[in-house]
């Protein structure tokens, strides 16, 4: 059975991926790890945005601690992308974002090319253990969250 795609319209956040040049691999498209890469950067950009993360000086910081992805088309450079962001799971010191990059400029109903998840564990910046996730950052998070 294939792989069900998630559509745009199914995330809550979008965000505008730009390709690379180094993107590309010998295959002539985009390589999976750096998909990776576009999940962090979609995940990082809402937090700082919207949920007043400093990455150089707040006390508490997100470490990634799993993640995972499904391919479904192949892109590559130069594409616009852009990356669709939701929470499927908000703990107490934990979420899940579901994360699906989609081409640039395709409707609601457009499939994902690739998708997956991805999990921050909420930390003190000097210690590393697991903290309650800050009032500002919840906030943010909660308005992404789907059931």
């Amino acid at each position: 059975m294939p792989p069900v795609r998630p559509r745009a319209a199914d995330y809550r956040h979008h965000v505008a991926i730009t390709t690379r040049w180094m993107d590309n691999d010998v295959y002539g498209h985009v390589n999976n790890v750096t998909y990776y890469s576009y999940f962090d950067t979609a995940a990082n950009g809402y937090l700082i945005e919207h949920g007043g993360l400093d990455l150089r000086s707040s006390p508490v910081i997100g470490l990634v601690v799993e993640s995972a992805c499904q391919y479904h088309a192949p892109v590559a450079y130069p594409a616009a992308l852009r990356a669709g962001l939701r929470v499927d799971r908000l703990g107490q010191r934990a979420v899940t974002y579901g994360i699906a990059i989609f081409v640039d400029g395709a409707d609601g109903a457009a499939a994902a090319v690739a998708h997956g998840h991805f999990v921050h564990v909420f930390v003190d910046r000097a210690t590393r253990t697991p903290v309650a996730i800050p009032p500002p950052l919840r906030a943010a998070l909660e308005r992404l969250v789907v059931s």
